[in-house]
């Protein structure tokens, strides 16, 4: 039987009852290469899946897109009916190209048929909380999201949608937003090397917004991975406990949705909670941002 460990206590999205223990999983993974058709051993994908609910991952991060549709089968088939406390985030925005390309779906039919896939695909009535992506592959890109955002508005007000929040958005398309609806959680590209997002961070904690980073080992450049190697052979853990590690010192507001698709390194994902980096690291790990 797993047993359930410490994931780095929890955090109540804004408006809500939902408390997410901080160390979530996040199901890009399960997809096969390049996020498309369903991946080599769907037994496996279920495993991961039922391993972490049962360490007390109580949020899952995930998508239609992904796949398309694989990635919510799974997680219907591994864990419906779902646990009282499971949030499950998805997100709109994207769909993707028979060439297997990431192309934008942000008009009215398509994200009124996005909601609809997730619903079905994963056995819901209602989904939890349902980010809106916009910007770039890894940023914002500065135009309105009012748009898009009221279809989404709309659906909440119908009850298809409980809680909505953002993804790849700068501070004024949250700004935006949040005239339109209440944002529960911003989703942006954030690590140790790619620190643009601080004073984000500082600002949603602040207003008690979840702040959700993706890639926490992107973007490092071979100076910037030494010195977290040389970090973790300190600790006697890994890189990638390290970077999760300082993301969960570095502000309470932020969650975390590593994904893998191997319950060894779920479960190495899941330690990287109770790692506590000394002071003096801490600094020294705050200046590969700037190196």
């Amino acid at each position: 039987m797993t047993t359930k460990v410490n994931l780095g206590g929890s955090f109540t999205l804004p408006g809500t009852s939902l408390r997410l223990n901080r160390m979530g999983y996040g199901a890009m993974q399960l997809a096969g290469p390049q996020v498309w058709g369903p991946p080599r051993d769907v037994e496996a994908a279920v495993a991961v899946l039922r391993e972490a609910v049962a360490a007390g991952v109580n949020h899952i991060d995930t998508s239609d897109f992904y796949g398309p549709h694989v990635t919510n089968q799974i997680i219907k088939q591994a864990l419906y009916p779902y646990p009282d406390d499971l949030v499950i985030v998805t997100k709109l925005g994207a769909r993707r190209g028979e060439d297997k390309s990431w192309i934008h779906a942000l008009s009215r039919q398509e994200l009124l048929d996005g909601v609809h896939d997730n619903l079905r695909n994963l056995g819901l009535d209602t989904l939890d909380v349902v980010n809106l992506r916009v910007g770039g592959v890894l940023g914002p890109a500065e135009s309105s999201i009012e748009e898009p955002l009221t279809v989404l508005a709309e659906c909440k007000r119908q009850g298809l949608i409980r809680h909505l929040g953002l993804s790849n958005v700068s501070p004024e398309q949250l700004a935006e937003g949040q005239k339109i609806t209440e944002i529960v959680c911003v989703q942006n590209l954030y690590n140790l090397a790619n620190r643009k997002d601080d004073g984000f961070v500082d600002s949603l904690a602040e207003q008690g917004i979840a702040y959700v980073p993706f890639f926490p080992l992107g973007g490092f450049t071979p100076l910037q991975a030494s010195a977290l190697d040389t970090a973790a052979a300190s600790l006697q853990v890994t890189p990638m406990q390290v970077a999760l590690g300082w993301l969960l010192q570095r502000s309470p507001n932020i969650l975390l949705i590593p994904g893998t698709s191997s319950v060894e390194h779920l479960r190495e994902n899941l330690a990287a909670a109770t790692l506590q980096i000394p002071a003096l690291m801490i600094a020294d790990l705050d200046g590969i941002g700037r190196a």
